[in-house]
């Protein structure tokens, strides 16, 4: 296995066989991370909400790597509903404009019905 795997605990890394993100050399791969909220173990019922939950457990992660949301060199973003992304836009900027990373953002139908943002991202840690 080639480098460091970081793991939340979430069940699907389990039950897929993922992990929530991957460090390789100075590069962290975080997995797509939805809104699932680890502490009340549910989905908030709006996308807002869940973006915020995503951009909180990719930085969980990063943390883990030895990065932070800083260092973002890119980022796709999946939405569930197309209404929902003059919504999510401003909670975006609010976690990526530091690092002004590459955006990809595309509406999909999402694995579960509950889950309206999945966010993937990828970052560099500085040394």
């Amino acid at each position: 296995m080639i480098g460091k795997r970081i793991f939340s605990g979430f069940a699907s890394e389990e039950n897929v066989g993922y992990a929530r993100a991957a460090v390789v050399d100075d590069w962290v791969f975080v997995s797509g991370t939805t809104g699932f909220d680890p502490d009340t173990k549910q989905f908030p019922p709006d996308a807002v909400s869940q973006c915020e939950n995503c951009f909180r457990n990719i930085e969980r992660a990063l943390m883990e790597a030895g990065t932070g949301l800083e260092n973002l060199v890119r980022v796709q973003i999946f939405l569930a509903n197309e209404e929902d992304f003059a919504r999510v836009a401003p909670i975006i900027r609010k976690h990526c404009y530091a690092a002004r990373p590459t955006n990809t953002t595309v509406f999909a139908r999402m694995v579960m019905p509950q889950m309206l943002v999945e966010i993937e991202a990828t970052a560099k840690i500085a040394r």
